[in-house]
């Protein structure tokens, strides 16, 4: 269901220009002053124990050898396509048997770039087209790639955990409050089955990240004591609708709320998810604005600022824009109490000394998009404990209330959000496609229902 666009999301990550920032400290927060006995002038690291419970994935080159795994993709656009083919290439005994979508098009396109790029063919009896496609692929496999618009991720979630399938789930993996009850549900049944789950989080499985989280864990930076996260960069494609029906929100799904989440939830949650990984610090609560400048189709903003505030008084700034002609910049900065760490992939003391240097990967697969596929496939082989559900649903609400908090004007508290109804898949508009035999080419629905958010309106 997903779309090709001129400037894939995967591609920019790998060549955005990463900006600096300036050492943030938020106030009311103590620096530390220790000292190592036998070097007065060296602070002494003290590891920061609430970031031992995270997982450290084991990023090895190729998937450790094993059963075969029977692999399927629900959601077959040029995101979804990509991820399966670096899926099935990412070690031996890995098979591709049934691809499913709503667009037979998008389909099509899917099975011909997989026989191309991975060599291997899917047979038309494993070829699903409808809202009810999921279903029949998820059926067929071992392992699922559920890579749809996010509005359906938690109920595509939610019957693969019950089918006792292993998943792979692009971020985001929610857009509202309903799927991330949805999705915190079926997290804690798959633990009982013990099956494992991959969010598209992949600077989780990054060499650089990895090893920088490392050395913040033990110390490197001190006590966490603010941030800032930015993703910015020029628009993405979007498609101009030829009849106001469910098939061309469906096409331009970028650019609508209720499928995608704003962009604000579906792509920076990744350097949201950043910091919350590296600081191991819990929201509370988040102000935000945000306009509307030149996006061409859809209900969205085409900007975001947020001041997130978390436990202990600390604050996080997020930024994120769309526009053409501006500035880009997709990186993440944690300031600690004896230094600062950014994605330049360097640790500084106070003194702005560079006291730690990723200096390059180690290994022969060095592609987060396919190691990411390997920790979780070898995870599925061995029977380890594999689990990112919980972790990036909290980050997905997260940018949700960013998203909300600059739609209403309003400071947004973290738990009452959590504690409220929202569901934007009951938009009165969509009533229709409860029923998921109905063609979405047939599914008329009034964009008119969707106005774009004016703050301090109570939208």
């Amino acid at each position: 269901m997903n779309s090709n666009n001129k400037l894939n999301r995967r591609q920019f990550l790998s060549t955005a220009a990463i900006a600096g920032t300036g050492a943030i400290v938020a106030g009311g927060t103590t620096l530390s002053s220790c000292a190592s006995a036998a070097d007065p002038k060296k602070p002494v690291r003290v590891p920061i124990e609430r970031l031992k419970t995270w997982r450290i994935p084991n990023l090895i080159d190729k998937v450790v050898d094993g059963r075969e795994l029977k692999i399927g993709l629900v959601g077959c656009g040029g995101q979804g396509t990509g991820d399966l083919i670096g899926a099935a290439k990412c070690g031996d005994n890995i098979k591709v048997v049934a691809l499913g979508d709503v667009l037979r098009d998008r389909l099509d396109s899917s099975r011909d770039r997989v026989k191309k790029d991975a060599g291997q063919e899917v047979p038309e009896s494993n070829c699903f087209v409808g809202l009810d496609a999921y279903k029949k692929v998820i059926d067929l496999v071992d392992v699922v790639l559920l890579i749809t618009p996010p509005a359906y991720r938690p109920i595509h979630f939610e019957y693969a955990v019950k089918a006792g399938k292993h998943v792979f789930m692009e971020k985001p993996i929610c857009v509202d409050v309903a799927g991330y009850n949805k999705l915190v549900a079926s997290a804690k049944i798959a633990d009982t089955k013990k099956l494992c789950v991959c969010t598209g989080t992949q600077r989780r499985h990054e060499r650089r990240y990895v090893e920088a989280y490392k050395q913040i864990l033990d110390g490197a930076i001190g006590e966490i004591t603010g941030g800032a996260v930015y993703w910015n960069q020029s628009q993405l494609w979007s498609k101009k609708p030829e009849k106001e029906t469910a098939e061309w929100m469906i096409r331009d799904w970028v650019n609508w709320t209720w499928l995608s989440g704003d962009h604000i939830v579906e792509q920076h949650v990744h350097n949201i998810d950043v910091f919350n990984w590296f600081s191991g610090l819990k929201p509370v609560a988040g102000t935000a604005f945000g306009a509307r400048h030149r996006r061409p189709t859809g209900d969205q903003y085409d900007m975001f600022s947020v001041d997130y505030e978390y436990e202990n008084g600390i604050h996080m700034h997020s930024m994120s824009r769309q526009i053409n002609g501006c500035t880009d910049n997709v990186s993440e900065f944690v300031q600690g109490s004896l230094g600062s760490w950014s994605s330049r992939n360097e640790i500084k003391d106070l003194q702005g000394n560079v006291i730690w240097k990723y200096e390059g990967d180690k290994g022969t697969q060095n592609n987060p998009y396919v190691l990411e596929f390997i920790d979780l496939f070898s995870a599925v082989r061995q029977n380890k404990p594999f689990n990112e559900t919980i972790d990036t649903a909290n980050s997905s609400l997260q940018a949700v209330l960013g998203r909300e908090s600059a739609y209403t004007g309003k400071r947004i508290v973290f738990d009452e959000l959590k504690a409220s109804n929202m569901d934007l898949l009951s938009h009165p508009a969509l009533a229709a496609l409860q029923n998921e035999s109905v063609d979405v080419r047939d599914v008329k629905i009034d964009f008119s229902q969707f106005p774009i958010p004016v703050p301090g309106k109570g939208n």
